[in-house]
C-alpha cells in the first residue's frame, strides 16, 4: 500500500485555501505518495465512513487559483473520546496537514498527542489560515487570506467611503475579526477613516456599547467642527468576545438565545446594532446625521486570492514538505518576510486549556501607535469649546478619556 498524507480543512473559508491544497498536493504527489483529500473537517475524519476524495494532479492543478475550498469545510470539533487510529491504519497516512484557524489548530494538537500516546508515527503540520490574522505567528508574518481579504475589504469600504461624501450622510461598518481587530484596523487605516474601533484599544478599561458609541460620536463631532458633514466609521466585531453578557443583555437588543442562554450573536447583523445603538445617541444628543449599517465579512472569504497570498500558500505548501521530511511535527508551517520556512511547536503557543492563544493586534507598535494618534479625527481638550455647539460635554466624547488612556 502506498504511503498517504490527508489533508484537511476546519473552520471558515479563507482565500488561498485551494492554493495550500494544490501545492502540498502536487508536491507529494511527485514523490509517489497518495494524497487524501478529507471532507466536512474534523466532522468524518473519526468517523466509520469519512468523505474522502483521492486528490490527483489534475484536480490540484484545477483549484490552485480559486477562491472558497475545494474540500468543504466544517466547525466540527471532536472529542477526545472520539479520537481513534483506524483511519490513519487503514489508508497508511504518514502526515495529517490540517488548514485552519486557532480551534483546528487545538483541535490538530490533540489529535497529535493522541497519536504519539499510541505508538503512532503520524506527523501532524497545521497551516495557518485565517482572514482575522489572529494565529500566533511571528509579529509581521499574516495567516494567510488576511491579505486578500483586507485588499476586498478596502474595495468595498473606498465605495462606502465614496457613497458617504457623495450622500453627506456616516456609514457604520461592521467587520469581522472574532477576538481580535486586526480586520477592521487593517481595513480602516488603509481607507484612512476617521475612526476605527477594535478591542485592543480598551486595553485600560472595560469595554462597554456606551464607550463605542462615544467613541463614534467623538469622530462625528470633529469632522462637523471640521466643516466636513460625511464619514465613515468601523468597528471590529471582537469587541463583543470581551463585553460582559450582562452588558449585552442589557443594551436593549433583541437576541435570540441558545440552549445554556447566552445570546446568539451570529444570528444578527453587528452593524445593525451598533447603528441603532448610535441612533439612540444622537437622538438624545439632538445631532442631525444620518447613518446607514454596513455588514462586512462573509463577502472577504471565498474571494480568488491575490498575487501575495497566492505565493505565500505556494511557499507554506513547499514548507510543509520539507519540514515533514525533517521528521517535524505537531507545529505550524510559518514563513517570514525572506520566505524562510520555520515551524512553529503548537506546545509553545498554547495557554493552560490546550488552546492556541490568538494574537491581538499590537497596541504597542509603532504602526499602532501612528494610526491612533494621527490618523483618526476626534475630540481632544483643544476641540472643547468649539464642540460645545453640539454636545454639551465635550468631556464625555474625548478619545482618550473614554479609554483612559
Amino acid at each position: 500500500m502506498k504511503n498517504a498524507i490527508t489533508i484537511l480543512c476546519g473552520g471558515g473559508p479563507a482565500p488561498g485555501i485551494n492554493a495550500v491544497i494544490s501545492s502540498v498536493s502536487k508536491i507529494f504527489l511527485k514523490d509517489g505518495y497518495r494524497v487524501i483529500g478529507l471532507n466536512q473537517g474534523y466532522k468524518t475524519l473519526f468517523s466509520n465512513n469519512p468523505s474522502i476524495v483521492d486528490i490527483d494532479f489534475s484536480f490540484a492543478d484545477k483549484i490552485l487559483k480559486m477562491g472558497g475550498s475545494a474540500l468543504q469545510m466544517s466547525r466540527h470539533k471532536p472529542k477526545d473520546e472520539e479520537f481513534t487510529t483506524d483511519f490513519f491504519v487503514q489508508n497508511n497516512v504518514k502526515l495529517l496537514v490540517t488548514i485552519g484557524g486557532d480551534d483546528t489548530a487545538s483541535t490538530a494538537n490533540r489529535i497529535s498527542k493522541f497519536m504519539s500516546e499510541h505508538g503512532m508515527s503520524i506527523q501532524n503540520i497545521h497551516v495557518p489560515k485565517t482572514i482575522d490574522n489572529d494565529l500566533p505567528l511571528p509579529e509581521g508574518s499574516p495567516t494567510f487570506g488576511y491579505q486578500t481579504a483586507k485588499q476586498e475589504g478596502v474595495r468595498i469600504a473606498s465605495a462606502i467611503y465614496e457613497d458617504a461624501k457623495t450622500s453627506g450622510n456616516w456609514f457604520l461598518i461592521s467587520a469581522m475579526g472574532r477576538e481580535a481587530g486586526h480586520l477592521a484596523f487593517g481595513i480602516g487605516a488603509a481607507c484612512h477613516f476617521p475612526m476605527i474601533v477594535i478591542p485592543e484599544i480598551f486595553n485600560k478599561t472595560e469595554i462597554t456599547f456606551d464607550k463605542i458609541i462615544n467613541l463614534v460620536v467623538s469622530a462625528m463631532v470633529k469632522r462637523k467642527i471640521m466643516g466636513i458633514d460625511y464619514g465613515v466609521a468601523i468597528i471590529s466585531e471582537g469587541v463583543f468576545h470581551f463585553m460582559s453578557e450582562n452588558e449585552i443583555r442589557t443594551s436593549n437588543i433583541n437576541f435570540t438565545y441558545d440552549d445554556h442562554g447566552h445570546p446568539e450573536l451570529g444570528n444578527v447583523s453587528k452593524a445593525h446594532i451598533f447603528n441603532t445603538l448610535l441612533q439612540r445617541k444622537l437622538k438624545e444628543l439632538k445631532i442631525d446625521i444620518k447613518c446607514r449599517p454596513v455588514e462586512l465579512g462573509y463577502e472577504l472569504r471565498c474571494v480568488p486570492p491575490i498575487a501575495f497570498d497566492l505565493m505565500y500558500c505556494n511557499v507554506l505548501g513547499m514548507g510543509v514538505k520539507s519540514l515533514f521530511e525533517q521528521g517535524k511535527t505537531a507545529c505550524m508551517v510559518t514563513a517570514d518576510n525572506k520566505g524562510d520556512i520555520s515551524p512553529l511547536f503548537l506546545k509553545d503557543v498554547e495557554g493552560s486549556d490546550g488552546k492556541i492563544k490568538p494574537r491581538l493586534v499590537n497596541m504597542d507598535s509603532q504602526k499602532a501607535n501612528l494610526v491612533f494618534s494621527y490618523g483618526l479625527q476626534y475630540l481632544e481638550e483643544k476641540d472643547y469649546e468649539a464642540a460645545k455647539a453640539f454636545v454639551a460635554n465635550p468631556e464625555d466624547f474625548d478619545f482618550r478619556k473614554v479609554l483612559e488612556w
